[in-house]
């Protein structure tokens, strides 16, 4: 087998990042520069730790030094939304930003991405965030627990940033009903409001559910250690009352959540397919070219066995 292509550091390396808080786990660097490797580009991506009040200028600062793209992972998905310049339909449809392609002005006035600009930056750029977040839920929970969504009844967990995306997602995908629980209840009230106008099939409560639920889904970050709480009240709901359970945490790859939830009998999934797919097409949307998706899973997969036991953001 041939050794993976990568080129040097040089004064022509073009960089790509994701800004979190905390982000010293994330697995996305991992992932995305196998990837870059494989499409034999002079890149490399970066991890970046951004506290959520500079979240505006490490965008522009990126913007400034002629980054090609980045990635935003929790705290920063819902505040991007405000930070940049144009919305693609997938940010504006989901309320989310957790991708943003850098794009320069050409001389015929055409917005093209800064990938296009080999030699030197343009003078014009600016910031086109999009959401690659919902559609890789779906394929995740289709694929990972064999899931049909139309008419499941799904309990969610966490309704911030990649908990908003899930819930309106799943919505759109057809769920019969969305039990809603979060921390700030005006937060789940404004999410249920939003599904009920968009989507007044479905039905929407802010209470946990009585009876069976296709799904459980975790997006809050309890979990992360191994010392956390469940994210539910375990008076109000049973994981025997779910048939699967679904943590988008991926490290490590079995929260206490799945821990129970196995030993409940249930279906278990964790959110590295998430992370692959989402990452995938962020990276699509940066380089032009179809992203190597079996070579990117591996890369995660390595990344995992080499860090069993630490703990990870969500993206």
């Amino acid at each position: 087998m041939s050794e993976p292509f990568v080129a040097p550091i040089d004064a022509r390396t073009r960089y790509c990042a994701v800004f979190g808080h905390p982000i010293r786990h994330s697995a996305s660097p991992a992932m995305q520069n196998a990837g870059l490797a494989a499409l034999r580009l002079n890149w490399r991506y970066l991890a970046c730790e951004v506290r959520p009040e500079k979240l505006r200028e490490a965008i522009f600062g990126a913007q400034l030094m002629g980054f090609l793209g980045v990635n935003l992972t929790v705290p920063h998905k819902l505040l991007a939304v405000e930070y940049v310049d144009t919305l693609d339909e997938s940010a504006k449809q989901w309320h989310a930003v957790n991708t943003i392609r850098f794009e320069g002005c050409a001389k015929s006035g055409s917005w093209l991405p800064l990938r296009e600009f080999a030699d030197a930056l343009p003078e014009k750029t600016r910031t086109h965030g999009f959401n690659t977040d919902a559609d890789a839920i779906v394929r995740a929970l289709r694929e990972d627990l064999g899931l049909e969504l139309t008419g499941a009844r799904v309990l969610l967990l966490g309704v911030g940033g990649a908990g908003q995306v899930a819930a309106l997602r799943l919505a759109a995908e057809g769920v019969s009903e969305l039990f809603l629980i979060n921390r700030t209840a005006s937060k789940a009230a404004s999410v249920a409001a939003e599904i009920r106008r968009r989507h007044p099939h479905v039905r929407v409560h802010l209470a946990y559910p009585r009876g069976e639920v296709d799904l459980a889904m975790n997006a809050t970050s309890l979990g992360l250690s191994a010392n956390d709480a469940l994210p539910m009240e375990e008076k109000q709901f049973s994981l025997r009352q779910a048939r699967a359970v679904y943590d988008m945490i991926y490290r490590p790859a079995e929260t206490p959540l799945l821990q129970a939830a196995k030993a409940a009998g249930c279906r278990v999934a964790n959110g590295l397919g998430r992370l692959l797919y989402q990452g995938a097409k962020a990276l699509e949307i940066w380089t032009g070219q179809a992203a190597p998706v079996e070579i990117m899973r591996r890369a995660l997969e390595q990344t995992r066995t080499r860090r069993i036991g630490e703990f990870s953001t969500l993206t």
